[in-house]
């Protein structure tokens, strides 16, 4: 072999470094950008009060793959259960494959069933807003692109409308993001539970490097800004 060819230890040094910051920064940006930076919200302003009895109510919300969103509502206390599915197309009974082309007009969403008397629908949305995803990104959230990962708060009546149109309206008047928030609120028509290999997706492939890298942030910034509301 000629030597004249040959990659000394120096370059070849070099380049493995250089190989190790692309991967790091990559893996820094998809840590803030899909994972989501957590956001500091004030209480909606305009709410539901807590019920005097326990109860039962549901929300359906899609903000991104619902696998992290799944996982933060998991971890809220007065949840009763959060389940992956589709919402917000004209297919009926819709697969994972037929969502994923973006040609349905489904969005990956999350049906949150929650006790009103512990946890209200504003402080939901709340959540939602601030550590579950990004409401400022358009037709998708952090690594996930195509109108399947769209911001959307499906409402069920017209309190849930009153109080998710007058919070993002709250939001935007206080300039919380530094971007308009491009949330729809369209009322619900259906949900689909997903298939069952993706429910509970986060909980039981926590070494997933998706999941390390885009969801597990998220449920941390929930411990982190929400102690109150937060549950292991």
């Amino acid at each position: 072999m000629n030597r004249e060819f040959e990659i000394s230890p120096v370059v070849r040094r070099t380049a493995l470094l250089l190989a190790l910051f692309v991967i790091a920064a990559t893996v820094t940006w998809h840590w803030a950008n899909a994972a989501g930076l957590s956001v500091v919200l004030p209480d909606p302003a305009v709410d539901a009060a807590l019920a005097a009895k326990s109860g039962k109510q549901t929300a359906v919300v899609a903000g991104g793959c619902f696998w992290g969103v799944q996982a933060v509502f998991q971890h809220v206390k007065g949840v009763k259960q959060a389940t992956s599915g589709y919402s917000g197309g004209s297919i009926p009974s819709p697969e994972y494959e037929q969502v994923g082309t973006g040609m349905t007009g489904h969005a990956e969403s999350v049906q949150i069933t929650f006790d009103p008397s512990q946890v209200s629908y504003g402080q939901l949305l709340k959540v939602f807003f601030s550590v579950a995803h990004d409401p400022t990104q358009l037709n998708r959230q952090g690594p996930d692109t195509g109108s399947q990962y769209r911001s959307v708060i499906f409402y069920a009546n017209d309190e849930q409308k009153h109080i998710a149109e007058a919070y993002i309206s709250q939001l935007e008047q206080a300039k919380s993001f530094s971007g308009p928030i491009v949330t729809e609120v369209v009322p619900l028509k259906a949900f689909y539970a997903a298939e069952g290999y993706h429910q509970n997706y986060a909980a039981l492939h926590p070494d997933n490097p998706y999941i390390a890298i885009n969801d597990a942030p998220k449920v941390e910034h929930l411990r982190q800004q929400f102690p109150d509301l937060y549950r292991k």
